[in-house]
């Protein structure tokens, strides 16, 4: 058989409702047999496109990671999982939010 690569929400946090300045966190697990893994996350608003917040590394990639597009983001991973932190909510934080799996060769 294959081993597919899977990534998914972590239920209990999978729909939040937190107060604007409150600190919130995402997570999402995942299962591969590589060690090369980068983690994405994105947030889509209401009627408008995904975009891009930042990546991070994990397991032999645990070091990489990218500047992320607000200073308010940040993303911890270890190897089954990858958390999306925001601190100090704004409004314009409402969305849906995605994580997604690469791996590197």
């Amino acid at each position: 058989g294959v081993l597919a690569d899977m990534i998914q929400p972590v239920e209990e946090d999978a729909n939040l409702v937190r107060k604007e300045t409150d600190d919130v966190s995402l997570k999402c697990s995942y299962q591969s047999t590589s060690s090369n893994i980068l983690l994405y996350w994105y947030r889509q608003r209401s009627d408008k496109a995904p975009e891009y917040l930042l990546y991070k590394g994990a397991k032999a990639y645990s070091s990489s990671q990218s500047s992320p597009t607000d200073t308010r983001l940040q993303s911890k991973t270890d190897d089954t999982s990858t958390e999306l932190i925001i601190t100090g909510l704004k409004l314009t934080d409402s969305a849906l939010y995605y994580c997604a799996l690469r791996v590197t060769q």
